[in-house]
């Protein structure tokens, strides 16, 4: 399963930084222990459902915790039902051709 998850708090950020809020997010993606990438307009992040599902909501909430007065967090999700047909960052990215 792939997820892209874009964090969008309310400031954006504070004293620590103008990114405060989203590298709070980031953190809990990092100690997740998945594999992921961060772009410039959010973070794709891969792993077995179960893990990512939940890992969707301490996200969400660690942009809270860290200080946002809000958050509103886009995600896109793909999964297939077929592990043959489940794509991964690396097969998606070598489709491109520039």
């Amino acid at each position: 399963m792939l997820i892209h998850v874009h964090v969008g708090p309310t400031p954006h950020g504070d004293e620590r930084g103008p990114y405060a809020h989203c590298e709070a997010a980031i953190r809990v993606i990092e100690s997740s222990g998945l594999e992921y990438e961060v772009g410039a307009l959010g973070t794709t992040v891969q792993g077995p459902a179960d893990r990512l599902w939940p890992l969707m909501r301490e996200l969400h909430e660690a942009v809270l915790a860290s200080g946002a007065e809000q958050n509103m967090t886009h995600v896109r999700i793909l999964e297939a039902q077929d592990d043959r047909f489940e794509a991964s960052m690396s097969d998606l990215a070598a489709r491109i051709t520039h």
